[in-house]
């Protein structure tokens, strides 16, 4: 019989059961540890797991994932800051070149049996991914297409790895098991560093940028995530004719997006009549969780849109 799943180590485990006994409140700093501690471990086994093939697993994950569904992620444990500095150390692991990057192990679902090898490339990457709302919502709209998060917090990435772990398992008996979710994932990365590392030339069809830290003071505008330098590595690993999605709620940062996007010359924009026709404008439009914040607080949303042209 194989060793029982850590779900917290036992000082923490003793510490919860005596509080109980004492009929004393836990802190919510014990229940955070004691919660993450249980995700992480099963994460181990199920961030690339296939759960048409249980018997891959460890038998405690097997049986609970066979018997009952996992549940969806809870946020209020997944604390941390609204932003990160881009330009911090990380210690971020990240691929020397995109033909080194283990891709199968992200989306086992689209791994083919004979060969071991995905048979197509990530084509659409959510930029600043946050907790995930946007993947969640593309993943049924482009079943075939594999599509990629990137975020930089680590509690943040973790939470979007464990709800697209729940919703894979949770459709392990639907007919079309395969193009639910299976076609999503997140890795937590640095795009304004290491784009070029993940991607190949021309590889990307649509990047999204979806209410980006706005960085308001003037000596942080270099932090933005749309820069004239930035724009050439976008349009760099995204195809001719393919599109750069931006949305924010705060008007100095569309204009300053707009800007950059005008001046450079691989980038033209699209009108307000190709937006109001677009699928994944609309999708954009209320998927993340800061968009629902948005519409809550009947704030507005400023959206700009642009192809990639052929190169001169």
């Amino acid at each position: 019989m194989s060793e029982p799943i850590i779900s917290a180590n036992e000082d923490q485990v003793d510490q919860m059961d005596q509080m109980i006994k004492e009929n004393k409140k836990i802190p919510d700093s014990v229940k955070r540890k004691l919660y993450r501690a249980e995700k992480e471990e099963k994460r181990k086994f199920l961030k690339h797991a296939r759960f048409d093939t249980p018997e891959t697993l460890p038998e405690e994950i097997t049986k609970e994932i066979m018997e009952k569904n996992l549940d969806l992620p809870r946020k209020r444990f997944y604390r941390q800051r609204a932003h990160s500095n881009p330009f911090s150390d990380h210690q971020l692991e990240y691929p020397k070149s995109p033909y080194a990057m283990d891709w199968e192990s992200f989306y086992p679902g689209f791994v083919n049996q004979e060969t071991g090898k995905l048979n197509k490339k990530v084509e659409i990457a959510d930029i600043g991914c946050g907790f995930g709302g946007l993947l969640i919502d593309l993943s049924p709209a482009f079943p075939e297409t594999l599509i990629l998060g990137m975020e930089i917090r680590v509690q943040v990435t973790n939470y979007v790895e464990d709800r697209i772990i729940a919703l894979r398992q949770q459709h392990i008996n639907n007919k079309d098991f395969f193009k639910k979710y299976q076609n999503i994932n997140v890795i937590r990365g640095n795009a304004m560093k290491f784009l070029p590392n993940f991607f190949q030339k021309s590889q990307l069809s649509k990047i999204f940028f979806c209410f980006p830290d706005p960085h308001f003071k003037n000596r942080k505008h270099k932090a933005r995530i749309i820069t004239n330098s930035l724009l050439s590595e976008y349009a760099y690993v995204l195809k001719e004719g393919g599109i750069i999605y931006t949305i924010t709620d705060v008007l100095d940062l569309h204009e300053w997006m707009v800007k950059h996007l005008e001046e450079h010359p691989l980038f033209e924009r699209l009108d307000k009549n190709w937006e109001s026709q677009d699928e994944c404008v609309k999708i954009m439009l209320n998927s993340t969780e800061e968009g629902k914040k948005v519409t809550r607080n009947n704030g507005s949303k400023f959206v700009a849109c642009y192809k990639r042209l052929n190169n001169p």
